[in-house]
């Protein structure tokens, strides 16, 4: 009865797998190229998609089926900002599309339990995509000075003995 739910949940566990490792190495880059802003709000979103695949996971094996631990895609190698800002904005509005209409499909073959799991992912992906539209727009605002401000006050509190990570 529940076979298309667990399949839909479990091409969301693949796009968020992949949604983890592409995060995860914007994280380690913005980080490296001193943007310690972007750096964390990528690493918070990854742990926020692996919450994500929890959540589905937790579902599938509810539903009886089996958790495909596959990621949809390959890592992007990506080490331009905005291009990275970019790519984080397309992959989020696919998963607002695709949860948004997996959770009709859901309702539609009477598992509404699924459908409001489904909802409650649109709701954080809008959010991600909205925190990624606005660092594009300080981008585009403020152009490179708003990068280089990141890199400077990592510096400075370098020079404090504050000790961000490297």
């Amino acid at each position: 009865m529940y076979e298309r739910s667990i399949e839909l949940f479990n091409q969301a566990v693949a796009d968020e797998m992949s949604a983890v490792h592409q995060y995860m190495y914007f994280h380690f880059h913005c980080g490296d190229q001193g943007y310690d802003l972007l750096s964390g709000l990528f690493l918070r979103t990854a742990i926020e998609e692996m919450n994500h695949v929890e959540l589905c996971a937790e579902r599938i094996l509810f539903l009886k089926g089996e958790v495909e631990m596959v990621a949809s895609k390959a890592v992007q190698k990506i080490l331009d900002v905005e291009k990275m800002l970019e790519l984080a904005g397309q992959m989020e509005q696919g998963s607002i599309r695709d949860y948004n209409i997996w959770a009709n499909e859901c309702s539609a073959n009477a598992d509404s339990a699924s459908r409001k799991v489904f909802e409650a992912l649109v709701a954080d992906e809008e959010r991600h995509f909205d925190q990624y539209d606005t660092e594009m727009e300080n981008i585009r605002k403020f152009g490179e000075q708003y990068l280089a401000l990141q890199s400077i006050e990592r510096s400075k509190n370098l020079g404090a003995g504050a000790g961000a990570a490297i």
